[in-house]
């Protein structure tokens, strides 16, 4: 366990691979000149794309997949881990995997996480979204053990599911993860508190790197990809949504010492729920 430097890539990824690769590539080597040995790009790295035909026109298994191939190269070509935020694969049955990939310095996949947490919701703003339809959500909770901490792995809409990075937590992650695409309306409502929140309450680092913009598909993503501190500072802030790299510091013993203060998930108790009925009355009169 050790300090080390890490970087969020912050992406307005487009519906061509290609031209995601060659963006990627020029961040990654901008992350390494600043000295990261981490660097994490965001959910859908590969491309953006609602539409499920044209999603299926660029899909490959993950063995064929350019952006996953490119990463390895890049991974390798750098000497870094890095964090491929999420890219659509092919999955068994027809499916679709909403897939994180991690590399380590030889550009071997050491991890893949499949977002378990369906974006399923209508927004006020007219949008409204079905993941479900299109990607298969995975079943495993994923950690890695990096030589310099543990580190858990989520992917966006993951972020408002606690348990699973309190589940992390306790099993010694240091570091968590939540690489997104959030929507404008959302993120400009809830990124940052819930950045905050997951920090605060597993007492750990929280790296995550964001879309942003205005997509080629015509989505709208927020941007402002986050380091946050285990107390919950914003330690480093792509504070718009345009393409961009943000790197910080992380030392994993600022996680143990907070743990040690606020030791709340060791004392967190298992209760039963108990409800009652409540007597009906008559309503008062003057």
């Amino acid at each position: 366990m050790r300090t080390f430097r890490a970087a969020a890539v912050q992406m307005r990824s487009g519906m061509d691979p290609q031209r995601n690769i060659a963006e990627l590539a020029e961040s990654v080597a901008e992350a390494v000149s600043s000295g990261a040995e981490y660097v994490q790009t965001p959910e859908m790295t590969g491309a953006v794309i609602s539409d499920r035909a044209s999603l299926m026109d660029v899909l490959c298994d993950e063995t064929d997949d350019p952006v996953v191939n490119a990463a390895s190269e890049l991974a390798q070509k750098h000497g870094i881990y890095l964090h491929i935020g999420s890219v659509a694969v092919a999955a068994a049955g027809g499916k679709i995997a909403n897939r994180a990939f991690v590399f380590d310095p030889r550009g071997k996949i050491v991890a893949r996480y499949d977002k378990i947490h369906m974006f399923d919701v209508d927004l006020d703003n007219g949008e409204s979204w079905r993941e479900s339809a299109t990607y298969e959500p995975g079943r495993h909770a994923v950690m890695v053990a990096f030589p310099f901490a543990q580190l858990g792995l989520g992917i966006c809409y993951d972020v408002r599911f606690p348990e699973l990075f309190q589940t992390q937590a306790r099993a010694g992650a240091l570091v968590l993860t939540a690489p997104a695409a959030f929507t404008r309306q959302t993120g400009e409502a809830h990124w940052h508190v819930l950045q905050r929140a997951r920090a605060i309450e597993n007492g750990a680092f929280v790296v995550s790197a964001a879309q942003g913009g205005k997509h080629e598909d015509g989505r709208e993503t927020f941007g402002h990809s986050l380091i946050v501190d285990p107390w919950g500072r914003i330690i480093a802030e792509a504070d718009h949504n345009d393409p961009a790299v943000i790197v910080a510091d992380i030392d994993p013993a600022a996680s143990i010492a907070a743990r040690a203060k606020i030791p709340n998930l060791k004392n967190d108790r298992t209760f039963d729920l108990e409800t009652l009925e409540a007597p009906k009355t008559a309503r008062a009169t003057a």
